[in-house]
């Protein structure tokens, strides 16, 4: 990981809000990470933020214009309602203050468009969590992309799945479809799609969704969305909450090759004209947070990562429109 600064003081983090299932991994991330620190949690639920405040081991904070007022905070990290994040964060970055957010970065592409303007203007950095992008197995793939050597790509399939309906560890306002905008694919989806994007680009030609509710909770918990791309290859994502075990695989084919990964433990498969191999996976390189703390302490915004959070919210929007949400 990149070392951080050592002369600067700790920048001073505060958690929006535990309605999310990461809030309390990004506050950890925010006490483990040597160039910051923890100092509160605010919540519009007073309960809810409390206790996270409590396994925390900061301060809880009942008044948000109070905490964003203060000068000695320098950012916060945002896992709110995703219904609430175009208010909340267009709050935080008017008062200066640096956001790292959970996806989506906004309900909309023309909300994402205005919060990235925002932040640009106000030379606040904003990172969103995407953190697959960081993964070895993404690196791998990415290189493989680059060099040509599965050809012209012609589909892709990407799958990530967990039993959080079927198990019941979901919290219940993932299903309310008035704070989460439906289910499963505007929620875990969101790593699947952007994987899709990063191997086919972010234009599409056809967006065509299958949800179904397997556990009668009125949002989808198991989904299929297949695209199409200009260039006529076909990619197909997948998610849910119903499956037995978690489950991450991707598979993409082209004219010259075709690659596998977790099909099998987490072993990437490379397939040519002169057979099959296996493709050593890298460490993982700097997770968003790491990169959003680096870009604070240079003031070079992370432009990939907003790039790629607005398409991710251009295709779920699309996605959900097809499924009538």
């Amino acid at each position: 990981m990149t070392s951080p600064s050592t002369a600067a003081a700790p920048l001073r983090i505060a958690v929006l809000s535990a309605w999310h299932v990461h809030a309390e991994e990004y506050g950890r991330a925010a006490i483990e990470h040597p160039d910051t620190e923890l100092v509160a949690v605010w919540d519009d639920d007073t309960a809810r933020g409390q206790e996270l405040a409590e396994r925390l081991g900061v301060p809880f904070e009942a008044d948000l214009d109070a905490l964003l007022a203060r000068e000695d905070l320098d950012g916060v990290t945002n896992t709110t309602a995703t219904t609430v994040h175009d208010e909340i964060l267009g709050k935080v970055i008017a008062a200066g203050k640096h956001v790292f957010t959970e996806k989506l970065l906004s309900p909309s592409v023309e909300g994402c468009d205005a919060l990235i303007d925002a932040a640009g203007e106000a030379g606040v950095a904003l990172t969103v969590s995407l953190p697959r992008l960081s993964h070895g197995s993404t690196v791998a793939l990415r290189k493989i992309l680059e060099d040509g050597t599965l050809g012209r790509i012609t589909y892709a399939r990407v799958r990530l799945a967990h039993d959080g309906s079927t198990r019941d560890w979901l919290p219940a306002r993932f299903y309310d479809p008035a704070e989460a905008i439906g289910g499963a694919f505007s929620d875990l989806a969101a790593h699947p799609v952007y994987l899709t994007q990063l191997i086919l680009g972010e234009d599409a030609s056809s967006v065509r969704s299958s949800y179904t509710d397997i556990t009668g909770r009125g949002v989808e918990d198991n989904a299929s969305v297949t695209i199409t791309t200009p260039d006529g290859a076909i990619g197909v994502i997948e998610t849910g909450f119903v499956t037995p075990a978690s489950g991450f695989t991707i598979e993409v084919h082209g004219t010259e090759g075709s690659l596998l990964y977790g099909f099998g433990g987490e072993t990437m498969l490379l397939t040519t004209r002169e057979g099959t191999t296996e493709v050593e996976v890298p460490s993982d390189i700097d997770a968003p947070f790491w990169q959003w703390v680096q870009a604070i302490r240079t003031g070079e915004p992370t432009l990939e990562n907003l790039a790629r959070a607005r398409a991710l919210t251009a295709l779920v929007v699309a996605a959900n429109a097809d499924a009538g949400i």
